[in-house]
This record gives C-alpha cells, structure tokens and sequence, in this order.
C-alpha cells in the first residue's frame, strides 16, 4: 500500500480519482472478498427450494448469474448511463432482503420467480423518481424492525445447512445432525471469529469466506467433495435469458414491489454512507436517484437472465470509510473481475461442489450478523410506549403467523404466501402503525 500513501487526502476523496494500478487491483480484490459470500448464498437458498440438487447444473447456473449480474449492476452505479447510476462506489450484489418472498414464489414455480423480479425491478426504478419523498416512511425504528425480521427467519436456515441441508429430503438423511457435518461448520465459525479480531485490513474483512475455505479444504481431506460437477462444467458460457419461463403471479408481483421499497430505501442509506463516510458530505438527489434507477434496472435486467434481485451491499460501504477511498475505478475493477468470474462456469461449479455444512458455517455467521444489524439500527430508537407497540405487534403478528401458517389457511393460497412469509406482515404493520400512532414524548 505504499503506493497509496503518496496520494493525497483530496484525491481519496474524490469519485473520479484513479489510484495506481497495483492499489487499484486490491482494493477491488477485497471488495470481492467482503461481498462474495453473502452475493452467491441467495442462489444456493433458492435452488434448494426449487429442488435442484446442491452441485446441479441449474445450482451452478443460479450461482454464475448472481455473480455476472452483481458485477454488471455495480457498473451501472460505477460507470452510469444517462441518468442511470450514482456513479459512485456503489457495489452491487444478490439482496438477502428479498429472500423470505423468494421462497414463497420458488415454491410456486421459477418462472413465477422471474416474472416478480423483473416486473418487481422495473417497479424499483420507478421509485427513483420519488424515492425521496417517502424516506421519512423508514426511521431507524422501521429499517430496525425490518432488518431484524429479515435475520430472525433466515437464521433456522443456517443452521439446518449446518446440520446437513434444508428440506424434508436432506433431513431424513441418518447423518443430517451428526458431528461430520457440526465439526464442518464449527470449523468455519472459529476460523472466522479468530481470523475477524486477531487480524488487520484485507484477512479481517474477508474472515467469513476464509473460515468456508479453511472448512472446504478439511472437507476434501475427509472425502466430503464430489468434483464430479467441475469437470463437466464449462471454461466459459453465456448467459440464457428466460431460462425457467416468465410467469406472472399477481401475489408475487406485489411481494416483490414492497420488498423493493425497502431495498431501495437502503441503497438511499448506503449511498449516504459512502458520501459521508468517504467525502465527509451529504449524498445529492442526483446520486441517490441515479443509484436507486441503476439498483431497480440491475434488478431487472438479471430476472431476465435467472439472477436474483439485487441491492447496494453495506459491508463494501464500511470498506470505504475504513479505507477512505472513495475512487469509483476501484469498484469498477471489482465488479469486472465479477462479470468474468459470471462467465466461468467451473467457478460456480467449484462454489456449488462445497459440502452444504460448510456454507452452513458461513450463513449462520451472517444471518446472525444481518439479525445484529436491525438491533444496532434499534439502539438509537427511543423506546417508549409507542415505539415498543409497534415493536411488539410487527414482530409478534409477523412471526406469529409464519410459525402457525394454518391459521391463515381459509384466506386462499396467495394470501396465505404474503401473510406467512414472516417479513411482508412485519414490515407493512412497522410501516403502517409507525404513519398513524401519534408520537408520544
């Protein structure tokens, strides 16, 4: 990094600062590695639920776009066009957000998937256009709430990864809760706690990818690893729009937009994180309308081609206030190496060939993370009688509902969908009740 310690404290601060190429090559490297495995988990979720065997080629298909569509998404925040993109450094990846609904419409069908992300991602750049007038919708007591919500019903996947994988087949299995898959997953939990507090800089960031790899190196030696799938994967493949089909299921549309409102309001925040953090100044309309149409239209343009929805990633915006860098050219050169690896299916292949406890390992890291995020934002809360109703009935309604789904059983199934996913319940009563309960010293 000596190279980097010549330039000035202006220059960092400036977008359209180009720091030397050997600077440039691992700042991007380690925005790769802060956001790799939160970018590819959603693929693996979703294959799963749809029924694609872990290692599939359809597994391996899902996990390609999710990083080829991450990194041409973040080249529209970076690069832009017209009046698409923040151009800033803004990166993309697959949004955990919208993984709850994803469930749902990949129990129906993936080209019912597909059709909500596109149609939900056309929505999403639409809400550029006045996505400022509705932020006051999403205090830290809403976003807290919402975020929260998200990891509660995420983290019982973590664990039944860890245990062996999710779903009533994995589960019958007679080593699904055995020690080979724990010693895996506990593997990755200790390697990531060491290597997050007892090291600095690029290691520290990446801890939780490194734990996975330290675990899928255990796992080979154990004979845990079938390489069957990365040898008949391709070296390079392009993408195949509509691959699944395009359905149109109204219930999931209208999931996917309501989801989007909340995707988008992040991106607003993670936007304003990267201006002040990086610049020390407010993020203009510009830049926030310009990310939120990019974030809507990468959203898009993926459902086309089997990606998931995506959204601005948090943990990247934490990387540039660490390293004040606010060069657009560094995420640039980290969504490129994104969009090769997209065009390489053996890099799938190998993600896909990782035994399920080993991801286990990784998910529960960062669910929990993702859970310790809505308390953070929920610390800043003031919790009088007010707040905490709301607290109380958009978590108990949410969850309630998600965990007994046969009480909601007579109100038809796309009804049911929407009132069980756990999520849609608890952040459209946060929103509703926090609009309409006066505010109460």
């Amino acid at each position: 990094m000596s190279a980097l310690e010549n330039v000035s404290q202006e220059d960092l601060k400036n977008p359209d600062y180009v720091p030397p190429l050997q600077v440039g090559l691992i700042l991007g490297l380690q925005h790769v590695l802060a956001m790799f495995v939160s970018n590819v988990t959603p693929s693996i979720i979703i294959a799963g639920v749809a029924g694609f065997a872990f290692g599939s080629a359809d597994t391996v298909f899902l996990i390609q776009m999710s990083m080829l569509f991450a990194g041409i998404a973040t080249l529209m925040q970076t690069i832009g066009l017209g009046p698409i993109g923040a151009r800033l450094p803004v990166m993309q990846g697959t949004s955990f957000a919208f993984v709850p609904v994803m469930i749902g419409a990949a129990k129906m069908g993936m080209g019912t998937l597909f059709g909500g992300i596109v149609i939900g991602g056309i929505f999403h750049a639409f809400l550029g256009s006045f996505i400022g007038k509705i932020r006051h919708w999403f205090p830290p007591l809403v976003s807290g709430i919402i975020i929260l919500a998200i990891g509660i019903y995420l983290i019982p996947v973590g664990i039944q990864y860890a245990a062996g994988g999710a779903g009533d087949f994995n589960m019958s299995k007679p080593t699904w809760g055995g020690m080979g898959n724990w010693s895996l997953a506990l593997i990755v939990i200790i390697v990531a706690f060491w290597l997050k507090f007892w090291t600095k800089g690029i290691i520290s960031s990446s801890s939780v990818l490194l734990g996975m790899i330290a675990a899928y190196v255990v796992a080979i030696f154990m004979g845990s690893v079938n390489f069957s799938g990365v040898e008949k994967a391709a070296w390079f493949a392009l993408p195949e729009p509509f691959k699944y089909g395009f359905d149109i299921n109204l219930t999931v549309i209208i999931a996917m937009c309501l989801m989007s409102i909340v995707s988008a309001i992040e991106t607003v925040g993670d936007i304003s994180g990267i201006a002040k953090g990086g610049a020390n100044r407010e993020a203009t309309d510009k830049e926030i309308q310009g990310g939120t149409y990019a974030d809507g239209i990468g959203t898009a343009v993926a459902g086309v081609f089997g990606g998931l929805p995506n959204t601005s990633f948090s943990q990247n915006v934490g990387l540039i206030s660490m390293t004040g860098v606010m060069s657009r050219s560094v995420v640039t050169i980290a969504a490129i190496f994104l969009v090769l690896c997209g065009l390489v299916p053996k890099i799938g292949a190998i993600v896909s060939s990782m035994p399920i406890a080993v991801l286990g390992g990784g998910v529960i890291v960062m669910f929990g993370m993702v859970a310790s995020a809505g308390i953070n934002m929920l610390s800043s809360v003031n919790w009088n009688r007010r707040n905490m109703m709301i607290f109380a009935i958009s978590l108990s309604i949410g969850f309630g509902l998600q965990k007994v789904p046969a009480s909601v059983s007579g109100l038809g199934t796309e009804i049911q969908m929407l009132m069980t996913s756990g999520l849609l319940p608890a952040a459209f009563l946060a929103v509703v009740l926090n609009l309409m309960l006066p505010e109460e010293d």
